[in-house]
This record gives structure tokens, sequence and C-alpha cells, in this order.
């Protein structure tokens, strides 16, 4: 194996000086990078920090824009009726254009990326582009569909999860050891959790409106109840169209497995509990910018931050999934009781055996994670295909860049 060696920034004389003077002067910028960085590449191309830094920074903008895209959206759905053309449906489009974009650059360049990191981002991209006309079609069918929890949805928070696998590929292997490659996986970790536990939204919204409708001062728009009844859905139907068991099992076994892959993935103690905070805190947020301008309230998930706060403490401690999944799984449960106490919960089902289900599959996915983690695949995985020789690159090897 080559010894490690730091890969020096490309010269640039005529680089602008700092981010701040390439926002002040964006033309001039691009002009300079053009030449100088979009020429054909193939995946695993000598990519240097800077570089890296700006392909995934942009992604962290990329996501942002979709993520608060996607937050107001929830909050539309739940006063008016559904338009293509809606401002949160723009926002979240920009945030995927800008995806597609560093796709495509990464596509043309090579840079940032190896073989299967790239074909994770193309992959993802494609699914989720191909998802945005399906649920078009399946609104302009069904009429109204505003649950999260539709196929065409469904294939939306797909595309999303495969791209961002691909991003964070890219960047783990790539970034050189330090706090700044903490950060961004970190950021990139939080989008992916965001985008995992964003259909429990609907049943956090969806619980604060019906209650609002029930006491006669309704947060819908009367056109959108008017319609929903039209079509034979009462207000019930739309607000809370999934069973009560739905929340807690969704919030474990794809929001907490989410934070589990990232706490291992990142290897950063409290990983998980610092997602989860950021991510509740981003919550918040939203939810005073929304109200201050009048779109409906929604409850926030607090049981995932005690289910983060357990999952760090039993990676941590070594524990195997198949006893940290029930512990886990009973400090979720009960952070749910007490929230539930204060009426700060969507409904939950509490019977006995909805419990144990819910409790077991999550442990079983745990433990599965234990035995990827011990197997052979898994360490090809976390080796760029480049070092196989496919491709000249960066590499990383033993923490370090090297060529």
């Amino acid at each position: 194996m080559p010894r490690a060696v730091p890969v020096a920034d490309r010269a640039a004389p005529s680089a602008p000086g700092s981010a701040r003077t390439a926002l002040r002067h964006p033309v001039a910028t691009l002009r300079w990078l053009w030449p100088a960085y979009v020429t054909p590449g193939r995946p695993g191309r000598p990519t240097t920090q800077r570089e890296l830094r700006w392909v995934y920074t942009a992604w962290l903008g990329a996501f942002l824009l979709k993520m608060l895209g996607s937050s107001w959206d929830v909050s539309w759905h739940f006063m008016w009726l559904r338009d293509d053309l809606a401002p949160p449906h723009l926002l979240n489009s920009a945030g995927t254009v800008v995806v597609v974009a560093l796709v495509l650059f990464s596509s043309y360049t090579g840079y940032g990326v190896d073989r299967r990191a790239l074909r994770l981002m193309q992959g993802g991209t494609a699914v989720f582009l191909v998802a945005v006309p399906v649920d078009i079609v399946n609104h302009r069918v069904n009429g109204l569909d505003i649950t999260s929890w539709s196929p065409s949805h469904a294939l939306l928070y797909l595309g999303t999860a495969i791209m961002l696998a691909g991003a964070i590929r890219g960047w783990w292997l790539y970034a050189a050891p330090g706090r700044v490659r903490d950060a961004i996986a970190l950021g990139l970790w939080l989008f992916f959790v965001e985008n995992a536990v964003f259909p429990n939204q609907h049943q956090e919204y969806g619980i604060l409106s019906l209650r609002a409708y029930e006491a006669g001062r309704t947060t819908a728009e009367q056109q959108l109840l008017d319609f929903a009844a039209a079509q034979g859905q009462t207000p019930t139907m739309f607000m809370l169209p999934v069973p009560s068991w739905v929340h807690p099992a969704w919030l474990l076994c794809a929001g907490l497995l989410s934070l589990v892959v990232a706490r291992r993935v990142a290897g950063l103690r409290w990983a998980a509990t610092a997602v989860a905070a950021v991510y509740l805190a981003y919550r918040a947020a939203m939810w005073l910018g929304l109200v201050a301008i009048g779109f409906p309230p929604s409850v926030l998930p607090l049981a995932l931050l005690a289910g983060a706060v357990a999952v760090d403490l039993a990676v941590s401690r070594r524990l195997p999934g198949w006893l940290a999944g029930p512990l886990v799984a009973a400090v979720t449960y009960l952070a749910g009781d007490l929230l539930a106490a204060v009426g700060a919960l969507p409904p939950w089902n509490w019977e006995p055996e909805v419990v144990l289900l819910t409790g077991a599959g999550f442990t079983l996915l745990w433990a599965g994670l234990d035995v990827v983690a011990r197997s052979r695949s898994l360490t090809a995985w976390r080796t760029p295909l480049e070092e196989h020789g496919e491709t000249p690159g960066l590499l990383v090897t033993g923490g370090a860049p090297t060529r």
C-alpha cells in the first residue's frame, strides 16, 4: 500500500480568495471554475480537500432546500388543496435541481466519488425523478391524496434515501479525518434520518388538525373539507389515515434504525443524540415559523430523542442487537407513554401484543445489522472500488488520503 501523502490544492492564481468573494462575484467564480474543474474524468479522480468541501457543502445546501420545502409542504396540505406550483413544491424543486446538477457534475468529472457512490447518486436521482410524474398522475387520478403513506410518495422517499447514501459514502471515503469531515457527515446523516421519519409527520400534523376540527376551530380551509366530503372522506380519514401502531413502529424501525447506522458508521460518541437533537430543534423552529404565518401546527416526535440517547449508550457499550433492541424499544415506548400523558403525541397503540411485535421487529433489524457488520462484504463496501485497480484515484487508507 502506498504511503499516505496529502493531495496538494490545485494551483489557481485567478481563483476567488474566499467563499465570501465567490458569493460577491458569482459570474467571475463560475468562469474560473468551469475551465479549471469541469473536465471529463472517471470516478475516483484525484480531488483536493478544498474541492471536496465545495462539492459536499453544495449537497448540504441542496438538501436544506428540499427539507425546508417538504416540511412546509406537509403543513400546507393540512390547510389548502394541493397545487403543483405551490411555494413549498417550488422550494423543494429548487433543491432537486441542485442535486441533479451535482450528480451530473460528478458523473462528468469523476470528482469526489468512487464508482459505487456515483451509482447510488445516479440511481437515487433517477428513482426520485420518476416518482415526480407518478405522484402527479396519482393526484390526478385519486384526487385528494395528502397522505404521506401513498406508493408514489414512498418512491420519493426511496430515491432520496439512495442518493443520500451515495453522498454519505463519497464524503466519508475521501474526506480527510477531522472536525470538518465529522460535521458534514453528521449533516448528511441528519438529512437521511429526516427523510426516514418524514412520513410520520402526517400523524403529527393530523392529530392536532383533527382536534381543532372537532373543537369547531378547524385549521383546514373550507374548500379542502368540501373536496374531501365530495370524495366520501371524513376528516378522520385524511387527517389520520393509518392505524395507531404505524407511528411508533416507523419511529423505531425506520428512524431509530437509521440512527443506529449513523452512530456505527460515523463512529462518533453521541452521534445519534446529536442528529436527533438537531432534527427536533429544526422541527421546533419550523413549528414557530409556520404557526407565525398562519399554518397548522404539529406535535414533535420527542420520543425520538430518548431513543437516540439509548442508541448511543447501547452502541458505546457494544451491546449486541438482540439485547440493545428491546432496551431501546422499551425506553422509546416509556418516553411515548409520558408524552401521551400530556397529549403531546400522535395516537399510539398500547396493546401489549402491538408493543411486543414492534419491539421484536426493531430487535430483528438491529440484529441483522450486526450480521452485516461482521460480514466480508462490508469490508469491500468500505473500500473505494478504485483501490482494486479499476480507476486511479484518491484513496482513504488508515484515515489519511493517499494517491
